[in-house]
C-alpha cells in the first residue's frame, strides 16, 4: 500500500510505502490526515491505523524542477504506451531522427514504439518512410511528471492532488 505525503502546506510532495509513512507519523514527523478503513498494521506492541495520506508537521519546500528528465519509462508514459506512428501497444521507443544521424536522447526526439513499426522505421526518418506523427512529441510538465510516485494515484488522493496540477 502506498502513501501519500504532504507537506504543511498541504502541497503533496512524494509517494512513500505505508511502512515509511507510519515511522514518520511514530516519530512525530507526520500526522495521519487520512487512514485506510478496516486494515489496520499489527505488530507485537500494538496496532496502527494504515495511513493512506499524511502531512508532514515541519515545512518541506516542494519540488520546482524546470526539466524532467528523459528516461525510457517517462516517454512510454508520456504517450500512453501508444505508438507514436499507428496507434498500436508501444513497449519500445524510437528516435525520430535516428542516432546514426545526429538524434538525439530528448523529449521531442524520443517517442514510443510498437516493435513492428520500430523494426520497419529502422535507420529512417518517418518523411522518408512517408510516416506522420500523431502528436509532436514535447517535455511533459506539471508535479506529476517531479514528484515520484503520482502517475498511478489513489482515488482517496484525489482532493489533495487537485490543487497540485
Amino acid at each position: 500500500m502506498r502513501t501519500l505525503v504532504l507537506n504543511a502546506g498541504y502541497e503533496p510532495l512524494a509517494v512513500v510505502s505505508f511502512k515509511r509513512a507510519l515511522l514518520l507519523v511514530m516519530n512525530q514527523k507526520a500526522t495521519v490526515i487520512l487512514h485506510e478503513e478496516g486494515n489496520p498494521v499489527c505488530a507485537a506492541s500494538g496496532s496502527w491505523e494504515r495511513p493512506s495520506v499524511i502531512v508532514l508537521t515541519r515545512y518541506v519546500r516542494t519540488p520546482r524542477a524546470h526539466s524532467v528528465p528523459v528516461s525510457r519509462r517517462g516517454v512510454l508514459r508520456r504517450d500512453e504506451h501508444r505508438c507514436a506512428y499507428c496507434g498500436r501497444s508501444a513497449a519500445t521507443i524510437d528516435h525520430v531522427l535516428p542516432r546514426s544521424r545526429g538524434g538525439r536522447d530528448t523529449w521531442e526526439n524520443l517517442v514510443a514504439c510498437c516493435l513492428r513499426c520500430n523494426n520497419m522505421k529502422s535507420d529512417h526518418t518517418p518523411a522518408e518512410m512517408g510516416w506522420e506523427l500523431r502528436f509532436t512529441p514535447r517535455m511533459p510538465h506539471g508535479r506529476s511528471w517531479i514528484v515520484r510516485g503520482f502517475e498511478r494515484p489513489l482515488p482517496q488522493w484525489h482532493e489533495y492532488l487537485a490543487t497540485a496540477a
